[in-house]
């Protein structure tokens, strides 16, 4: 050990008695520099334009430790010098070991007692020093990161510094070894660029085998970096670059063996393969799930799914979770590219491995097939004349995969009924016999949130399933079609993220004319029925009601008569006429009440509307949400608890048209004397409860259905809330980020001009003032 340490001082002596050495040193300090100040500059700036300007600036929405740091987007300083490695690690390596054959000391080596392993370790060990004066470059950097940015994130700093060495002592064993093998070293330098680049690359290469995908996945170096410069550093990481780095340096001696040893080529093939096998079996063993270990350095927990999902992943104990990935070669979205067979290891390990840490013991299955939805003729009209396996077979070979792994229409329908879903690329979730789909959706992100995957996984590890009946036969708003005015988007709209149906409801039609209202009805939803309502809906409606039934009850002005009848008894009244509000930009039907900090403490689960209504309220600007057509409601005391959800204000703001308003010409005037009317404030919305025997009765009542409806996709989280708060908040499962505390810098816009001017000119002057010294000195000794 001690003679490797020699040899390694001997090595690192001669490279700083090299220009190399002390020119990289320089490039590699002038890089930081200008990545760093360049951000930190421009950040000072907008801070000290933003603080002296705008009052309402408190801080910067985004962590300034990742956004200055850790972008791997080219944007932030590690992205950008990993984007940049790949061009010194061949300068830095290139006459490491030929450099021996060319001054003929080669000889003196092999002869001396030396051994090979201890030359070859000497000399990498002499690089892993250089590697971490480069390492303390970066470090000095964020010792003045840590000086500039307010509660900078340490532990993200320390993520970053660990994925750079172990990739560039990787970077630097690659080198070593093309520098072993031939004795011209721009050959050495070009074939260490082109093997960093394959390694770079061979991911992408034959990804629709399976066993080929597993093996060029491991021996893929893109990725990983990026996964840890996020924050997330694994034993499966940190063991490829060991291993990387070990087959390398291992390849380098087995080279310079073979070049004082007279061996055939196919033992030396053998001692290579050999080397690389063990490296595989090792990397598999130590990349299996459970066999892991994992470190997530950000102060927001960025990286890990929430307490809340880990709890309820833990209820699920040892029980297995079997997934099942059904990929449509005819998906009418971007499924198939998102679920092919190549872009498997996206799916297990970009978004199942947050979940896979927790929950180790995860079946993955996957079926291929190709069909499309009965009574769709899209395919039939894009390609006429052709039968669906005559397109099929076409989009096989536009997409370059094997039409015969893909399951015909009647094989898949004899195995699951794909129709419901669209025929779309999704996931099937199985656990102790129950099953439930999870859905992916047509938007950039693709992939379900971890909401969406919480909620699935709180449904199969226990019964509780909020059901929601939706009346239908008298004209209401139906959660079945997709016009503006009706209820399918917040409801079981399966392509929106935001639907319920997507967060763990479960929805259905109920005629109340022939059908008696369900035991296991968790909430009912009567929504601006049209037409009176019979007698036989009406006692079904009061005998559901006197038994405790939890209810959404949405009126719209002109309609008043059709719903007063069943909340009359409850002390609430939608008072005649139709709400106005004179505004700039809006007909005067559209109203803008005020969310009320009752409302706020609706549901006890803390929610993002919560958050955001009950800080506005604090800050005197109160939250307001459009409602399109609206009647007031008056209550009074019938044994229920009131609490007021939306009210209109300040005074004088709205007013009540008695008889028929109209939208589309001169602002209407308020005329007493026809009956129009103003309050001070006027409901809009408000939720009953009460005690029935051993269970809580909640009922919403809103003067408008319209908040709603399809087309008001900024106010259907208001339905979701309430529908939430009739079903004691079971789903949807709130998740939240812890929020980041680096927001703003410590220093001023001067000092940061200060700091560019030492870092990129005066500190790369010195180092070049002392490695000429050195260099001159050496030159004349």
């Amino acid at each position: 050990m001690r003679l490797i340490f020699k040899i390694a001082r001997t090595e690192l002596r001669n490279l700083f008695f090299s220009p190399v050495a002390w020119f990289l040193t320089i490039i590699f300090f002038v890089i930081c520099a200008l990545y760093y100040t360049n951000f930190v500059t421009m950040l000072a700036n907008w801070q000290d334009s933003l603080l002296r300007t705008t009052p309402s600036f408190k801080e910067f929405p985004m962590g300034i430790t990742k956004s200055v740091f850790m972008g791997m987007d080219g944007n932030g300083f590690i992205g950008n010098i990993f984007s940049n490695l790949y061009l010194f690690i061949p300068l830095l390596t290139m006459g490491l070991i030929n450099r021996e054959f060319n001054n003929g000391t080669v000889k003196l080596l092999y002869s001396s007692p030396v051994q090979l392993n201890q030359i070859v370790w000497g000399k990498y060990l002499a690089i892993m020093a250089y590697n971490m004066l480069l390492l303390s470059i970066m470090l000095l950097f964020m010792i003045v990161g840590g000086f500039s940015i307010r509660n900078i994130d340490s532990g993200h700093l320390a993520t970053g510094l660990i994925t750079f060495y172990l990739m560039v002592c990787s970077y630097t064993a690659i080198g070593m070894f093309m520098s072993s093998i031939t004795n011209y070293q721009i050959v050495s330098a070009i074939a260490t660029f082109i093997l960093l680049f394959l390694l770079q690359r061979i991911g992408g290469l034959w990804q629709e085998y399976d066993f080929i995908r597993d093996l060029t996945y491991f021996l893929a170096i893109n990725g990983r970096a990026e996964r840890m410069v996020e924050g997330l550093i694994t034993s499966r990481d940190i063991m490829y670059y060991a291993l990387l780095t070990y087959m390398f340096v291992t390849f380098s001696y087995l080279s310079l063996r073979h070049g004082r040893e007279l061996v055939s080529r196919g033992k030396k093939a053998v001692r290579y393969l050999t080397v690389f096998l063990s490296v595989m079996v090792v990397g598999y063993l130590t990349s299996r799930p459970g066999y892991i270990a994992y470190w997530d350095g950000t102060r927001t927990q960025a990286n890990t799914i929430t307490e809340k999902t880990q709890e309820i992943i833990s209820t699920m104990k040892d029980e297995p979770l079997e997934v099942t990935l059904y990929t449509n070669l005819l998906d009418p979205g971007q499924g198939f590219g998102r679920t092919r067979p190549s872009a498997r290891n996206t799916y297990i390990w970009g978004f199942w491995d947050q979940f896979i840490r927790f929950k180790p013991n995860i079946r993955f299955n996957y079926v291929l097939y190709y069909d499309v939805v009965d009574g769709d003729s899209t395919m039939y009209k894009r390609m006429p004349g052709m039968t669906l396996d005559s397109i099929a077979r076409e989009y096989a070979k536009m997409h370059e995969t094997n039409l015969s792994w893909y399951l015909k229409p009647a094989e898949i329908r004899k195995q699951i009924d794909l129709q419901p879903e669209g025929m779309r690329s999704v996931m099937q979730l199985k656990y102790k016999g129950k099953s439930i789909f999870l859905r992916m959706y047509d938007d950039p992100k693709y992939w379900p949130d971890e909401n969406h995957v919480a909620a699935a996984l709180k449904r199969l590890s226990n019964d509780t399933i909020p059901k929601v009946y939706a009346t239908t036969g008298n004209y209401e708003r139906s959660i079945h079609k997709l016009g503006e005015r009706e209820f399918n988007f917040y409801s079981i709209q399966k392509q929106s993220r935001a639907a319920l149906i997507n967060h763990g409801f479960e929805f259905d039609t109920l005629n109340l004319s022939i059908q008696d209202i369900p035991a296991d009805a968790d909430a009912l939803v009567l929504a601006d029925p049209k037409v009176m309502l019979n007698d036989t809906i009406k006692t079904r409606l009061k005998q559901y009601i006197d038994k405790g039934g939890n209810m959404m009850i949405l009126g719209e002005p002109g309609k008043q008569q059709v719903l007063n009848p069943i909340i009359n008894p409850m002390g609430a009244d939608l008072m005649p006429g139709t709400m106005v509000q004179i505004s700039k930009h809006e007909t005067p039907d559209k109203i803008t009440p005020f969310v009320t900090m009752d409302h706020t403490g609706l549901l006890q689960q803390k929610n993002a509307f919560s958050i955001l209504a009950r800080e506005g309220l604090k800050n005197g600007d109160s939250t307001k949400i459009l409602h399109p057509g609206a009647a007031p409601i008056s209550y009074g005391d019938k044994g229920f608890k009131v609490t007021r959800l939306m009210v209109s204000g300040p005074k004088g703001l709205a007013w009540v048209k008695a008889g028929h308003l109209v939208t589309d010409s001169a602002a209407p005037v308020m005329v007493a004397s026809e009956g129009d009317y103003k309050l001070d404030s006027f409901t809009v919305a408000l939720a009953l409860s009460r005690q029935v025997g051993n269970k809580q009765q909640k009922i919403t009542i809103a003067g408008d259905a319209d908040f709603a409806s399809n087309l008001r996709i900024n106010s259907q989280f208001l339905a979701g809330n309430y529908l939430s708060w009739l079903t004691d908040e079971a789903f949807p499962v709130h998740i939240f980020s812890i929020p980041p505390t680096d927001t703003l810098l410590s220093i001023s816009l001067t000092t940061a001009q200060t700091q560019k001017i030492i870092l990129v000119w005066i500190l790369p002057a010195a180092i070049l003032i002392l490695g000429t010294v050195i260099l001159l000195r050496r030159k004349r000794q």
